[in-house]
Protein backbone atom coordinates (compact mmCIF):
# COMPACT_ATOMS: atom_id res chain seq x y z
CA UNK A 1 0.00 0.00 0.00
CA UNK A 2 1.48 3.39 -0.95
CA UNK A 3 2.24 5.89 1.79
CA UNK A 4 -0.52 8.35 2.53
CA UNK A 5 0.44 12.01 2.02
CA UNK A 6 -1.06 14.49 4.45
CA UNK A 7 -0.65 18.16 3.53
CA UNK A 8 -1.58 20.23 6.58
CA UNK A 9 -0.60 23.61 5.10
CA UNK A 10 -4.21 24.60 4.26
CA UNK A 11 -5.46 23.72 7.76
CA UNK A 12 -5.91 26.17 10.63
CA UNK A 13 -3.13 25.86 13.19
CA UNK A 14 -5.39 24.34 15.93
CA UNK A 15 -6.52 21.63 13.48
CA UNK A 16 -3.10 20.47 12.31
CA UNK A 17 -1.90 18.24 15.14
CA UNK A 18 -5.30 16.55 15.69
CA UNK A 19 -5.44 15.75 11.95
CA UNK A 20 -1.92 14.31 12.01
CA UNK A 21 -2.47 12.16 15.10
CA UNK A 22 -5.88 11.04 13.79
CA UNK A 23 -4.29 9.89 10.53
CA UNK A 24 -1.40 8.22 12.36
CA UNK A 25 -3.76 6.28 14.65
CA UNK A 26 -5.51 4.77 11.59
CA UNK A 27 -2.26 3.44 10.11
CA UNK A 28 -1.50 -0.27 10.33
CA UNK A 29 1.81 -1.39 11.80
CA UNK A 30 4.46 -1.01 9.09
CA UNK A 31 2.59 1.75 7.26
CA UNK A 32 3.63 5.37 7.20
CA UNK A 33 2.36 8.77 6.25
CA UNK A 34 4.22 11.58 4.55
CA UNK A 35 3.51 14.84 6.32
CA UNK A 36 3.73 18.03 4.25
CA UNK A 37 4.13 21.26 6.22
CA UNK A 38 5.41 24.80 5.65
CA UNK A 39 7.97 24.61 8.48
CA UNK A 40 10.02 22.11 10.47
CA UNK A 41 7.46 20.30 12.70
CA UNK A 42 9.80 20.15 15.73
CA UNK A 43 6.98 20.55 18.26
CA UNK A 44 5.06 17.72 16.63
CA UNK A 45 8.18 15.56 16.94
CA UNK A 46 8.28 16.38 20.66
CA UNK A 47 4.64 15.25 20.97
CA UNK A 48 5.40 11.95 19.21
CA UNK A 49 8.33 11.44 21.61
CA UNK A 50 5.99 12.08 24.54
CA UNK A 51 3.15 9.82 23.37
CA UNK A 52 4.85 7.09 21.27
CA UNK A 53 8.51 6.82 22.37
CA UNK A 54 10.19 3.96 20.51
CA UNK A 55 7.00 3.12 18.64
CA UNK A 56 7.33 5.33 15.57
CA UNK A 57 9.92 6.40 12.99
CA UNK A 58 10.63 9.96 11.82
CA UNK A 59 12.56 10.67 8.62
CA UNK A 60 12.94 14.02 6.88
CA UNK A 61 12.49 13.66 3.13
CA UNK A 62 12.43 17.32 2.11
CA UNK A 63 13.45 20.52 3.90
CA UNK A 64 12.54 23.43 1.63
CA UNK A 65 11.59 26.89 3.03
CA UNK A 66 7.86 26.47 2.30
CA UNK A 67 7.62 22.69 1.95
CA UNK A 68 8.87 20.25 4.55
CA UNK A 69 8.16 16.55 4.12
CA UNK A 70 8.50 14.04 6.95
CA UNK A 71 7.81 10.31 6.72
CA UNK A 72 6.24 9.13 9.98
CA UNK A 73 6.11 5.36 10.31
CA UNK A 74 4.04 3.26 12.70
CA UNK A 75 6.23 0.60 14.33
CA UNK A 76 3.79 -0.66 16.99
CA UNK A 77 0.01 -0.97 17.21
CA UNK A 78 -0.21 1.15 20.36
CA UNK A 79 2.01 3.28 22.54
CA UNK A 80 4.61 1.09 24.24
CA UNK A 81 4.59 0.35 27.98
CA UNK A 82 7.29 2.36 29.73
CA UNK A 83 8.51 3.70 33.04
CA UNK A 84 7.43 7.33 33.38
CA UNK A 85 8.85 8.23 36.78
CA UNK A 86 11.04 6.84 39.57
CA UNK A 87 9.06 7.57 42.74
CA UNK A 88 12.00 6.60 44.96
CA UNK A 89 14.03 9.55 43.65
CA UNK A 90 13.09 13.06 44.67
CA UNK A 91 15.19 14.26 41.72
CA UNK A 92 12.56 12.76 39.40
CA UNK A 93 9.92 15.06 40.86
CA UNK A 94 9.62 18.71 39.89
CA UNK A 95 8.41 21.75 41.77
CA UNK A 96 4.67 21.53 42.56
CA UNK A 97 2.29 23.15 40.10
CA UNK A 98 -0.81 25.09 41.19
CA UNK A 99 -2.62 21.82 42.04
CA UNK A 100 0.24 20.58 44.21
CA UNK A 101 1.26 17.99 41.58
CA UNK A 102 5.00 17.33 41.26
CA UNK A 103 4.47 14.78 38.44
CA UNK A 104 1.54 13.91 36.18
CA UNK A 105 0.88 11.51 33.34
CA UNK A 106 1.35 13.58 30.20
CA UNK A 107 0.52 11.27 27.29
CA UNK A 108 -2.36 12.77 25.31
CA UNK A 109 -3.82 9.40 24.28
CA UNK A 110 -4.80 7.87 27.64
CA UNK A 111 -7.86 6.71 29.57
CA UNK A 112 -6.65 7.56 33.06
CA UNK A 113 -5.15 10.43 34.96
CA UNK A 114 -2.33 10.04 37.41
CA UNK A 115 -0.27 12.50 39.40
CA UNK A 116 2.13 12.65 42.30
CA UNK A 117 0.98 15.30 44.75
CA UNK A 118 2.91 16.85 47.61
CA UNK A 119 1.18 18.46 50.59
CA UNK A 120 3.80 20.59 52.40
CA UNK A 121 4.60 19.62 55.98
CA UNK A 122 2.25 21.17 58.51
CA UNK A 123 -0.41 22.19 55.97
CA UNK A 124 -3.90 21.02 55.03
CA UNK A 125 -5.74 21.19 51.74
CA UNK A 126 -9.01 23.05 51.61
CA UNK A 127 -11.90 20.62 52.07
CA UNK A 128 -13.41 19.68 48.72
CA UNK A 129 -15.51 17.02 47.01
CA UNK A 130 -13.72 14.59 44.75
CA UNK A 131 -14.59 13.96 41.09
CA UNK A 132 -17.50 11.88 39.81
CA UNK A 133 -15.39 8.72 39.82
CA UNK A 134 -13.32 6.75 42.32
CA UNK A 135 -9.66 7.51 42.98
CA UNK A 136 -6.85 5.38 44.40
CA UNK A 137 -4.16 7.09 46.48
CA UNK A 138 -0.85 5.43 47.36
CA UNK A 139 1.28 7.20 49.97
CA UNK A 140 4.93 7.37 48.94
CA UNK A 141 6.49 9.50 51.70
CA UNK A 142 5.48 11.33 54.84
CA UNK A 143 2.77 10.93 57.45
CA UNK A 144 -0.63 12.59 57.44
CA UNK A 145 -4.33 11.97 57.26
CA UNK A 146 -7.44 12.31 55.13
CA UNK A 147 -10.06 14.44 56.83
CA UNK A 148 -13.51 13.06 55.90
CA UNK A 149 -17.07 14.09 56.73
CA UNK A 150 -17.10 11.87 59.86
CA UNK A 151 -13.50 11.53 60.96
CA UNK A 152 -9.93 11.05 59.88
CA UNK A 153 -8.02 8.30 58.06
CA UNK A 154 -4.37 7.94 59.09
CA UNK A 155 -1.79 7.83 56.29
CA UNK A 156 1.79 6.51 56.27
CA UNK A 157 4.16 5.31 53.52
CA UNK A 158 2.70 2.27 51.77
CA UNK A 159 -0.93 3.07 52.60
CA UNK A 160 -3.30 2.52 49.66
CA UNK A 161 -6.47 4.56 50.15
CA UNK A 162 -9.70 4.43 48.17
CA UNK A 163 -11.56 7.71 47.67
CA UNK A 164 -15.14 6.95 46.58
CA UNK A 165 -16.59 9.25 43.94
CA UNK A 166 -17.79 12.65 45.18
CA UNK A 167 -16.48 11.97 48.70
CA UNK A 168 -15.64 14.97 50.87
CA UNK A 169 -11.97 15.10 51.75
CA UNK A 170 -8.92 17.12 52.67
CA UNK A 171 -5.35 15.85 52.93
CA UNK A 172 -3.24 17.03 55.87
CA UNK A 173 0.51 16.57 56.32
CA UNK A 174 2.01 16.28 59.78
CA UNK A 175 4.74 18.77 60.74
CA UNK A 176 8.30 17.81 59.86
CA UNK A 177 7.88 16.13 56.45
CA UNK A 178 5.89 16.68 53.27
CA UNK A 179 3.13 14.16 52.52
CA UNK A 180 3.67 12.80 49.00
CA UNK A 181 1.21 10.47 47.32
CA UNK A 182 0.35 8.99 43.95
CA UNK A 183 -3.26 9.43 42.82
CA UNK A 184 -4.81 7.43 39.95
CA UNK A 185 -8.30 7.69 38.45
CA UNK A 186 -10.33 7.98 35.30
CA UNK A 187 -9.26 10.78 32.98
CA UNK A 188 -11.08 14.03 33.70
CA UNK A 189 -10.54 17.76 33.90
CA UNK A 190 -7.88 18.49 36.52
CA UNK A 191 -8.98 18.69 40.12
CA UNK A 192 -7.50 21.74 41.80
CA UNK A 193 -6.02 20.88 45.17
CA UNK A 194 -5.92 24.02 47.27
CA UNK A 195 -3.32 23.98 50.02
CA UNK A 196 -3.85 26.01 53.18
CA UNK A 197 -2.10 26.23 56.55
CA UNK A 198 -3.25 24.33 59.65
Amino acid sequence: MPDQELDVRPLRKPDKHPAIFGTYEKLAVGESLVLVNNHDPKHLHDEFDRDYPGGYSWDYEQQEPKEWKVRIGKLAETALPRVTCDTTSTKALSEPDVTGAVWSLSAAQRDLDSAIVTVPAGTTQDTHRGPDHDLLVHVLRGVGRIITELGEVELAPGALAWLPRRSQQAFAAEPGEDLTYLVVGKRHEGLTLNISSH
